[in-house]
Parts: structure tokens; sequence; C-alpha cells
């Protein structure tokens, strides 16, 4: 589709403005690297931005763990979803989307998806056992089948229903799971035991998890992204693509169920119309994750700015990249860096004029933003 070039700076050496369609790549999906300090949010939020400003039929979808997209997205008249213990906001991680393509089945899909909830609320090194796995697709088809008969919104389950299927199983691994669970049903981390209350068909939608503690952060960011294959199942529906931002990336392949489902997304979201983003500072943790490779083998985008030490060598023989362009991504200053594109490499320069309103929204300098 002709006009959907995006501009990304201009190049370091001809300085001939860069314009680049990650969908005419093989694979769209992206990454943007970067140490502190480097750009790399203000310039995910660039392409943001630009995507928003020039593409009307691509919807937008950002992943907030530090709570740093959300002035922007107010600006533009985005929906900002914040989730916290005591939002009046509520995701419930039992939607399912009827709506899937020939071949896909939903129960299927919303099971496994449980599966990776449930072995992350249980914890411990070995995961679910095979028996425990059995229990939990069992309770997971019984609760669903009321729905499923009659899909009417009011009779999704909610987590507390598959709690209460557990406990009905005869099976003593039922009642270890639902111990599990309670916690996040009647305890004190209930905030996921709730039908949606929020209507995502904004055209850009930002999850705001920044005020989720330590506990819930990954049992919330696993439940956003389940939402979100939710979101992009009817997008692609209406033949609309998905641009989804992740900012703070390395936090989703820490724990192995976040990072199996992050994999899969990288994996699956093109033959969805999606076209996900990774945005991260911690390369090393990046890439001590196994998944990893899949990342980068299915990442035909990659926009890398100044990198610390350790990383530059890392990367270098990850992306396969010459001392010579390795000197564009050494001690260099905030929006300068490499753009891979395809097969391309180029140096790029991006100079934004600091003293407007737009500038001030897609900062994340500290001093700047206090100021803001």
């Amino acid at each position: 589709m002709a006009g959907q070039a995006l501009y990304y700076g201009m190049n370091a050496l001809s300085h001939n403005v860069i314009m680049a369609d990650r969908k005419k790549l093989k694979s769209a999906n992206g990454m943007y690297l970067g140490s502190t300090g480097s750009g790399k949010s203000f310039a995910a939020k660039r392409e943001l931005l630009n995507v928003f400003l020039t593409i009307p039929q691509d919807r937008i979808i950002v992943v907030d763990p530090m709570g740093e997209y959300a002035p922007l997205v107010r600006r533009l008249g985005g929906q900002v979803i914040e989730i916290a213990p005591d939002s009046l906001h509520h995701l419930n991680p039992m939607d399912v989307e009827l709506n899937m393509a020939a071949g896909e089945s939903p129960l299927s899909m919303k099971a496994d998806f449980l599966l990776s909830l449930c072995e992350l609320v249980v914890g411990g090194k070995e995961g679910l056992q095979p028996v425990e796995k059995t229990v939990i697709d069992r309770a997971v088809r019984n609760v669903y089948r009321p729905f499923l008969a009659d899909p009417d919104p009011a009779k999704m389950p909610i987590l507390g229903d598959l709690y209460n299927e557990l406990l009905k199983q005869p099976e003593p691994e039922a009642a270890r799971i639902a111990a599990a669970l309670e916690l996040y049903v009647s305890g004190s981390l209930n905030v996921f035991n709730h039908r949606t209350n929020v209507e995502l068909s904004n055209r850009l939608v930002c999850f705001d998890i920044k005020q989720l503690g330590k506990q819930l952060k990954k049992l919330g960011m696993l439940i956003v992204q389940d939402q979100i294959w939710n979101r992009v199942t009817i997008n692609r529906a209406e033949k609309k693509s998905t641009r989804y931002y992740m900012d703070e990336f390395h936090l989703l392949l820490k724990e192995e169920q976040t990072a199996a489902y992050s994999v899969e997304i990288w994996k699956r979201f093109r033959k969805w119309g999606g076209i996900p983003t990774a945005i991260t500072q911690n390369v090393k943790d990046l890439l001590s994750s196994r998944e990893v490779e899949n990342i980068f083998e299915n990442s035909d985008f990659v926009l890398m700015l100044n990198q610390a030490q350790g990383d530059r060598a890392i990367l270098a023989k990850q992306l396969n990249i010459s001392p010579q362009q390795m000197k564009y991504v050494t001690h260099t200053e905030a929006g300068e860096g490499l753009i891979f594109y395809g097969n391309v490499v180029l140096p790029f320069i991006d100079r934004f004029p600091t003293d407007t309103e737009l500038y001030r929204l897609l900062t994340t300098k500290p001093e700047e933003v206090s100021k803001a």
C-alpha cells in the first residue's frame, strides 16, 4: 500500500532522509535496542506517532511497564488502561475470543494460556506435572461449557469459576493448584478476578502496568498479552494491522511462561496482521533467555542506539556487525545509531527540536519529564 513508509532520521553518511516501510519486509517484527539515555523509547514513540498520523487504518497497542507512554497516548486521544490493585479498570484472564481463523480452536488456545497462567502461579522449578496439566485442562473445558452453549458476555467465566471447578475435581493435584490460585481469587492479589470492564475499541490503547507490584507484574504482563491476542484477532477480521509495542521487553523474558508466550507472538503475529516491536536496554538479560534466538531470527527490523561496552560484543556477533559499523553505536549521542532493514544496514542521526510540545511528550529524560 502506498504511503506507508515512515521517517526514521537522516543517513549519517549521505544525509539523505531515511524512509522505510516495515510491512514490506519478510518479517515486519522489530526491536529497539539501546543503553539508558540513548533515546530508544523516544525513537519508539516517534515511530508510534508517525504510524498514528500517517497510517490511519493501523491499530496501535502499547504495554507500558514504567508509565512513560500515557501522556503521549492521552494527548493523541488514545485510551490508557491502568492495571493496578486499586484501579477501576479490570481485565479478565478468562476472556475468550470465539471469532478465530479456520483451523484454530478458541478453547484450545485459551486452555494453553491458562496452563501458562497456572504454571506462573504455582511456580517451582519443575513447573506443572502431567497430571496437573490434565486436571487444569479438564476444569477449563467444564468451566466454558455454559458460555460456549450460549455466548453471552454476561456468562463469561472469571478466575473464581476456574478455582471452584478445580475444587470439585477428585485429584489431590487439583486442590494444590486451587490453593495456589486462592491468593489471586479471594486473597489480597485478586485484581484479575473480575470481568473485563474496558472497551479496547480505541485506535490507540496503552496498558499502564507501572503500579502492579512485583508479585503481580509477571502475571499482569501475561494477561495483557492474552488480551492483545484477542484484540489482534478482532482487528484481523476487520482487515486491520495491529502495531504492538512492548517496552522493558527483557522483563517478559525473565519468566519461562511469558517468554514462551512472547515467542509465540513473534512467530505467529504476522499471519494475524500483527507487527510486534520490542524495546529494551538490558541486552545481556535479553540474550540470557533461551527464547531470544527465535526473536532475533524473526525480526527483520532492528533500530540500535548507543550500546554499553558489554553488550556491543554480544550484538556484533548476533547481528554480524562490522567494526566500522559498530562505531555508530559506541559512545554516540542520543538519537544516533544503526538501522537494520532486512539485509540493509544504515547509520542514522535523528535530531528532534527540543522546544516543542511534541518533544515534551516524547522525552523520557527524568529532568525533562519532571519539568513538563
